[in-house]
């Protein structure tokens, strides 16, 4: 299939890239001008648009400004209904409360990252050709996000993706995460020995770093100590391997480090725009833990139902079981600060936090690697870098959370709702150190699902693997699968398209996924 868009401006914001072929079948030709870009009018000058497209389509967010590619509902789809809705980020009223795939909103992310992420990215990696810097930045970009599809799906296009071709082959998991390994190596390598401290080609375009070569390696170096961990309980060996190199080569350790695409007029925030519109909610698994702790970042995320009191919502309710009851919606600290009707435009889109890799390296030091610092340590600075990330710079307030002896509440609706199934709370345990390990483990993995709000694929990644007991099981299921009921999602499956149009290529992926099309089907990595 051929796809292709007129390209409208070389200039710093997102354009319209050119997208000359989706990956699949998937999907009818849309524009068949003559005049629009092809594959052999790629040159350098439009590896830096390119890359903007590919930045900004590889974090599930679409634009508005660009009719026929994609719009701003591309993040309530792709995200909010799926694992930020899995994670308990956020309580929506739709069928994914309830573990159901409806109306085809499993499409969402896949059609939009085959149609227009993997398509710009693949123009600026050939518009690149003879800039090993730039495609150090494009191999690191290409891992991240082709690391959030295969968590999200499993065996997916990957080689072949962009072919042009009818049918598209799957690759497993295992293949993937081999290649991911790879690729960061040879970009660590190529960023570490450049001469240069800005890649030219992609910096006027970059609304993530501008190009600087040193925060993109890190970036690199971030996200293989992510994947290490991820295969820890499949390859701990290998696991330690890449995660102490990683953290040799150098992780995130300041916030000015942490990874946010720069919003602007015509790449707004799409969780801003419509997250309240939408009636996205607190719920009660945050509320549980948020104000059980005290925790300082709950003003800042969400506002209380009445003075000093805050609601969350439980996942998993029945159409209109809470009829008009009052729950805590999402704060200005989390949809921007800018004027009215301008937020999306002013708050900047969290791609990848430092506090993350402290959390990180604090298990990889519970797993006895050589991570830098002693496990209690690095807990204790991720969780300070989260609040400083913020905006809380009370150290008195800091201090006072770090050794708080507090434990998770029972949610408010109880007040209203007395017989409601939420009476077991999922985390026992308060923020101080504990002196077991594996209670340190259930710490680690709580903290990191509070540090890396509000960007759900990790999230959801690693509560699956970490199995540790963070939210509520979901009031009801509509979905009778084996291995999903009332717990957290496995996988999200594949597409009706892919079915229709590639059956040969999903047939595959289902062979390799190693059980049934559905959301409980474990994947490759997920061995517990």
């Amino acid at each position: 299939m051929k796809y292709s868009f007129k390209i409208k401006t070389l200039g710093v914001a997102l354009m319209a890239v050119s997208i000359l072929s989706s990956c699949t079948g998937d999907f009818d030709e849309i524009n068949k001008d003559p005049n629009s870009l092809t594959e052999d009018q790629l040159d350098a000058t439009l590896a830096g648009p390119a890359f903007a497209s590919a930045l900004y389509a590889g974090i599930h967010n679409g634009s508005y400004s660009s009719p026929g590619v994609d719009d701003h509902g591309t993040w309530g789809i792709a995200t909010g209904i799926l694992p930020s809705t899995f994670v308990q980020y956020n309580s929506v009223p739709y069928g994914t409360e309830r573990n159901a795939f409806v109306n085809g909103y499993e499409g969402r992310a896949w059609s939009k990252f085959y149609t227009v992420a993997v398509p710009a990215l693949n123009n600026a990696i050939k518009a690149s050709e003879g800039n090993a810097e730039a495609l150090a930045v494009l191999k690191i970009w290409k891992v991240f996000m082709y690391n959030q599809m295969v968590d999200a799906y499993g065996p997916l296009p990957y080689t072949q993706a962009g072919n042009g071709k009818e049918s598209v082959s799957y690759d497993s998991v295992d293949f993937i995460y081999d290649d991911f390994f790879k690729l960061l190596n040879e970009a660590n390598a190529t960023l570490a020995s450049a001469s240069m401290t800005s890649v030219a080609s992609l910096a006027p375009n970059d609304r993530v770093y501008a190009g600087s070569v040193d925060k993109w390696r890190v970036f690199g170096n971030s996200l293989r100590l992510r994947l290490a961990l991820r295969i820890s309980d499949k390859d701990p060996a290998r696991a330690k391997t890449q995660a102490e190199a990683a953290v040799a080569a150098g992780v995130m350790q300041t916030n000015d480090q942490s990874a946010y695409f720069k919003v602007s007029n015509i790449t707004p925030n799409n969780l801003n725009m419509i997250v309240n519109s939408w009636g996205y909610v607190m719920t009660s698994s945050m509320e549980s833990i948020l104000v059980g702790y005290n925790d300082p970042r709950l003003a800042k995320w969400f506002s209380p139902i009445d003075t000093g009191v805050y609601r969350g919502k439980p996942v998993g309710g029945l159409q209109d079981q809470f009829g008009a009851t009052k729950f805590s919606t999402f704060n200005n600290d989390v949809l921007g600060n800018g004027a009215t009707n301008t937020l999306s435009e002013t708050k900047n889109i969290e791609i990848f936090m430092a506090s993350e890799n402290y959390l990180s390296r604090a298990e990889g030091a519970l797993n006895g690697w050589n991570m830098g610092g002693d496990a209690k340590t690095l807990y204790e600075t991720g969780i300070r870098l989260s609040m400083l990330q913020w905006g809380i710079t009370d150290a008195t307030a800091i201090n006072a959370y770090i050794s708080g002896s507090t434990l998770p509440t029972l949610p408010n609706v109880l007040t209203v709702y007395p017989t409601l199934d939420l009476q077991d709370i999922p985390v026992k345990l308060p923020v101080a150190w504990s002196s077991t390990e594996s209670n340190q483990r259930t710490q680690i993995a709580v903290q990191k699902y509070l540090a890396i709000f509000p960007e759900s694929w990790e999230s959801w990644a690693d509560l699956r693997r970490s199995d540790a007991k963070v939210i509520y099981p979901v009031l009801n299921t509509d979905n009778p699968d084996a291995g999903v009921g009332k717990s957290l999602m496995k996988r999200i499956i594949y597409t009706t398209n892919e079915y229709s149009s590639n059956k040969s290529g999903v047939d595959e992926g289902i062979s390799k996924l190693g059980g049934p099309d559905s959301g409980g089907t474990r994947l490759w990595w997920d061995t517990k």
